[in-house]
């Protein structure tokens, strides 16, 4: 099954994640001027009423350079629903993603009929991301146009499942548009993502370390400095497992190697909890030993673009 039309104007199979607290409009302009789908949180908006003027900033910034720049148009952009029950903020968030038409929406924690239906009414599509087949399945049910299989190894809330496993089992049953994520920070990372089946890389935490990121110098730097084994696997944050970085436990006061279970039914997206959570506890992926210096968002884009040539060349590959 062929990609949306929406995704033509991609330059690089790519979608960045959406970073909580991170992600902003400097980094989504960024990253959809660069060729890859930008994306962002609806909850990094706080007060809700931020959420407008984001969404106005964005879409005409885009529009602007589409008009200047013809020949290369930006990339859609997109932004992420936290669908759980605690998401207080939903209805007032998608009443605003409807009012500017967003291209893509990107759903976590749940699968809603409801949502799917009100973004399929404006034109829109839903990428729902899953960690395991039976979700995918579940999300397929209820409408979602395609998925995001969270692998092993991605930053923020993630997975157990190997990326080859997880891929497999979806593409028995789904031809649908398919991301994957899990430690993808490079060119050659993209290009095994696509061998793997999917049609697109979701990259995340490779962006913490850009120019445009709303993270500190001391969060960036240590993900310039960090590889895999600084990883922490753990749900006492948000009562979803994500991967942590160890640096940033430590710094906490907390024991990295003896961290507590959460209830997992306590989890609260809705309020400053999470955001408290996030800002002192900083998510990442195991991929981030192929992130070796702050660079402008563009520029880590361009890096992916030339070793995702690079790679399909080592194969025998003709340039994409």
């Amino acid at each position: 099954m062929a990609l949306p039309p929406l995704f033509n104007k991609l330059r690089l199979p790519v979608i960045g994640s959406p970073l909580f607290i991170i992600s902003n409009p400097k980094l989504v302009i960024a990253q959809c001027k660069a060729g890859i789908v930008g994306s962002m949180p609806a909850l990094n908006a706080r007060p809700a009423e931020q959420l407008e003027d984001w969404l106005a900033e964005i879409t005409e910034t885009l529009a602007a350079h589409d008009r200047a720049h013809p020949e290369s148009p930006a990339a859609p952009f997109a932004i992420n629903q936290i669908v759980h029950k605690s998401n207080d903020r939903l209805e007032h968030d998608m009443e605003m993603c409807a009012k500017y038409k967003v291209p893509i929406i990107i759903t976590s924690l749940g699968a809603r009929e409801d949502v799917n239906a009100a973004v399929h009414a404006w034109g829109g599509i839903v990428l729902h991301d899953i960690i395991n087949n039976k979700f995918a399945h579940k999300a397929v049910e209820k409408g979602a146009d395609g998925l995001i299989a969270v692998a092993a190894g991605a930053g923020g809330h993630a997975g157990v499942k190997s990326p080859f496993a997880l891929i497999q089992e979806i593409r028995e049953w789904f031809d649908g548009p398919l991301a994957l994520s899990g430690s993808i920070a490079s060119g050659d990372a993209i290009l095994a993502a696509q061998a793997a089946g999917a049609d697109l890389a979701y990259i995340g935490s490779a962006f913490i370390a850009t120019e445009e990121a709303r993270a500190s110098d001391d969060y960036k730097q240590m993900i310039v400095d960090s590889n895999s084994d600084d990883i922490v696997y753990s749900n006492l944050f948000t009562g979803v497992h994500g991967n942590y970085l160890k640096g940033s436990i430590v710094k906490a006061g907390l024991d990295p190697d003896h961290l507590p279970e959460s209830d997992p039914t306590k989890m609260n997206f809705g309020g400053g909890a999470a955001a408290k959570a996030w800002k002192d506890i900083w998510g990442s992926g195991q991929g981030i030993g192929a992130i070796r210096e702050v660079l402008p968002a563009g520029e880590l884009v361009a890096r992916f673009g030339r070793e995702y040539q690079a790679a399909r060349q080592r194969l025998g590959l003709a340039a994409a």
